[in-house]
């Protein structure tokens, strides 16, 4: 339970950090960058030593950890996009929607069951999402009519990419992640990211449409060092969970919408309305229907 609550709380740290970058107006592509580079150069120190050598390059899990870091680059823009396009809420719901993937993913790889109060569960923790991000017309930020009708696909190229996302690292700890190599999972994972978001970020700067500032290197460290372990907690969550997958990654991901929830209300004075709490309050009832419906 422990990597359960380090996951929840580490990740939800994340959320308010790129609040918190908003507010100091740090850059949050380059805060994005620095923070995976950050990830790497952790990661390295929790093992002991930089493991990317010729033997984990030529191991099974080394593909799918540089598709992990992939995947990784291309949400967080996406998410940006969404949000700018379209709206904060939608990008928000299209998010963390996405629980639905990886739990049907566990049904046909695994032969995983979700039936009766399990199944409720799972339903109730996609309304409760869809409430819990919920904002009133005052709150939300109209989409601009730019004629472009592929902005419209942005919220579902989130919602299957943050799925995938789930899945492909539920698959991973299950097939080929042990106590030796998870560390070497996951530092090519970021090493991954790193090395592509560097890549964009010095052609942008040759282009001179980013402007390096230190506050953004600051920011990728206070970023970085949480977001490695948030990923280390929530691979060791999924090993040692007491349910089946199909449980604990909606356990999980509902437990970070709730906390980020209260925690955003709680430091940043925001608004939630009388539908938010009741998302809120759904998110508490569906947490325990997936995690103990088998018992009742």
């Amino acid at each position: 339970m422990l990597y359960l609550i380090g996951s929840i709380i580490l990740t939800s740290y994340l959320t308010l950090a790129f609040k918190a970058c908003e507010k100091y107006k740090v850059s949050i592509f380059q805060a994005i960058v620095f923070n995976y580079i950050t990830c790497v150069i952790t990661g390295s120190f929790v093992n002991g030593g930089f493991p990317i050598n010729s033997e984990a390059i030529a191991t099974p899990w080394f593909k799918w950890a540089c598709v992990m870091g992939v995947l990784f680059v291309s949400i967080f823009n996406v998410v940006g996009l969404t949000a700018q396009k379209i709206g904060v809420a939608v990008a928000s719901v299209a998010n963390k929607l996405s629980l639905i993937i990886p739990v049907v993913l566990s049904v046909y790889l695994y032969g995983e069951t979700v039936q009766g109060w399990k199944l409720a569960g799972v339903v109730l923790a996609l309304a409760a999402v869809v409430l819990t991000c919920y904002q009133g017309k005052q709150q939300e930020r109209k989409m601009e009519p730019s004629g472009r009708k592929w902005e419209y696909a942005l919220p579902v190229i989130l919602f299957i990419g943050s799925g995938l996302l789930d899945g492909l690292i539920n698959h991973v700890q299950k097939k080929y992640v042990n106590e030796e190599n998870s560390n070497a999972y996951l530092i090519s994972g970021f090493l991954s990211a790193a090395t592509i978001g560097f890549t964009l970020l010095l052609v942008q700067y040759a282009r001179k449409k980013q402007a390096f500032a230190f506050k953004n290197v600051l920011a990728g460290i206070l970023i970085g060092i949480p977001n490695y372990f948030s990923i280390w907690c929530l691979v060791r969550f999924l090993k040692q969970s007491p349910w089946e997958s199909s449980a604990s990654i909606p356990v999980n991901n509902m437990g970070i919408v709730l906390f980020s929830s209260v925690v955003a209300w709680l430091l940043f004075r925001e608004r939630l309305s009388r539908i938010n709490w009741l998302g809120i309050v759904l998110s508490l009832v569906a947490i325990y229907l997936i995690a103990f419906g088998d018992k009742l």
